[in-house]
């Protein structure tokens, strides 16, 4: 995805999520989550903040200056925890205005700040047409972990793909991530990180689920030895 390509997936992407939300009742915002110990309003107050904290790097992209997209790390569980155990209605409003204002920066950036790099919170390197996409990733994941009855399946193919050929890519500028191949049984999506390791199949959003931590792999098959093995760490 290049430039302001990526607000249209991001944008249904929020439609889908911020309807889930709305299909909740005040008591169910407590309910529990794929990501524990985050209860659903945790990960609805998270999904607005990451927006934030992404505005906060196309910021540092458009100046120059350095803004980090979080203080610490301190502050960003703050951040969250202060949210989580807002009513729905109030939740909803949250994700709906801060995607507004994300999707504002993208639209606004000027053209000489696409090139600029900034550095993400996990030390990684990015100009805003890698950056962007990302939030792609925030949104789609963090459906499922809603555990509402989103799930991979229901991610559409085409950023599926997209959150896959990201999660891979970062994982060869890693230091010692175990060799592994996958493929994808449906769509024809492949990927090798180094040589010599075990391939992994299945259908894509059995990869997707697997890759991000949220399920075992048992819907996988493998061609090494025993079981299918743990994913590399994700983020």
């Amino acid at each position: 995805m290049q430039k302001t390509e990526a607000l249209g997936p991001i944008a249904a992407s929020t439609d889908r999520f911020v309807q889930s939300v709305k299909g909740l009742s005040n008591a169910e915002v407590g309910a529990g989550t794929l990501v524990p110990p985050w209860t659903r309003g945790h990960v609805v107050t998270h999904v607005a903040r990451a927006a934030d904290s992404l505005c906060r790097l196309l910021t540092w992209a458009r100046t120059g200056v350095e803004t980090p997209q979080y203080t610490d790390m301190d502050a960003r569980a703050a951040e969250i925890e202060a949210g989580a155990r807002r009513p729905v209605d109030e939740l909803v409003a949250d994700v709906l205005a801060s995607a507004e204002r994300f999707a504002d920066a993208v639209r606004t950036l000027p053209e000489a700040a696409w090139a600029y790099e900034v550095r993400m919170r996990t030390g990684e390197l990015r100009t805003p047409g890698a950056l962007v996409p990302t939030r792609l990733r925030e949104l789609e994941v963090h459906h499922v972990d809603l555990a509402t009855g989103y799930t991979f399946a229901e991610v559409p193919p085409q950023a599926a793909r997209w959150i896959i050929d990201d999660l891979l890519a970062a994982q060869r500028r890693r230091q010692g991530v175990p060799p592994l191949r996958i493929e994808a049984t449906d769509t024809g999506l492949t990927h090798e990180l180094g040589t010599g390791g075990p391939t992994v199949r299945g259908a894509q959003a059995d990869l997707l689920g697997w890759l991000t931590g949220r399920t075992d792999g048992s819907r996988l098959s493998t061609s090494g030895p025993g079981p299918v093995p743990r994913a590399p760490y994700w983020i």
